[in-house]
């Protein structure tokens, strides 16, 4: 009966340290969840972060789209003003020697 008890005795013991080394494994686990849940919660905040600044760049990238648009449409309405002057200015430059000559024509069979 003695050795009953004595088996009785170890595997309890056996049975005390599986249970003890089965929750060392269990609190490891729990660090390594503890630890990447702070680390979770880092790239959450590091995405929230970079997810503010990216739509800054996408806000202040419209705007200045929108500004050199501008600046191309301006410069093509001026480019077009621009031209229609040297083709009037052309224009007048051929009337008025057009005229002049006439003039001087005129003042020749006068005179």
């Amino acid at each position: 009966m003695a050795e009953k008890g004595a088996s009785l005795q170890g595997y309890n013991n056996e049975l005390v340290k599986c249970l003890e080394d089965l929750r060392a494994r269990r609190e490891d686990v729990t660090k390594q969840i503890q630890k990447e849940e702070e680390i979770k919660a880092k790239i959450q905040n590091d995405l929230r972060v970079l997810t503010e600044r990216l739509a800054r760049v996408n806000e202040s990238l419209a705007r200045k789209i929108a500004s050199r648009n501008e600046y191309d449409r301006t410069i093509q309405e001026t480019e077009m003003a621009y031209k229609k002057i040297l083709d009037s200015s052309q224009t007048l430059l051929h009337v008025l020697k057009r005229e002049s000559v006439n003039l001087t024509k005129k003042k020749q069979s006068a005179d």
